[in-house]
């Protein structure tokens, strides 16, 4: 059975860049931009502190193949995942304030643009 594409991994819909600085095709789905913006928030936060995905995986608990997968792109995390990398690198990499840039209706899984920012 073929995934939907809210279950595709981000960085399957990178227009161009390397991966985590990289713009998304038009219509990625909500999972995808937020995937995205995950990974460079994790990826921001892990060459400040100067930290591997090994190092990361030892202080959060889990593999370093879980961290770098995500670093990636190729999974998207879960919560317990997100809660533990946040915990571990003291940081916040959940994107909140991406919701803002979408209309409602994106998660019903109409297009799925950002809107412009009113003036």
């Amino acid at each position: 059975m073929a995934r939907s594409r809210d279950h595709q991994p981000p960085a399957d819909f990178v227009a161009h860049g390397q991966w985590p600085l990289v713009t998304l095709v038009p219509d990625a789905p909500l999972t995808a931009r937020f995937g995205a913006a995950f990974a460079l928030n994790l990826y921001t936060a892990m060459t400040g502190q100067g930290l591997s995905d090994r190092a990361l995986a030892k202080r959060a608990g889990f593999s370093h193949t879980t961290v770098g997968r995500i670093a990636r792109g190729e999974v998207l995390p879960d919560l317990g995942t997100i809660a533990r990398l946040e915990v571990a690198l003291q940081a916040d990499l959940y994107p909140f304030g991406l919701r803002a840039t979408f209309d409602p209706s994106a998660a019903a899984g109409a297009p799925d643009e950002p809107v412009p920012p009113s003036a």
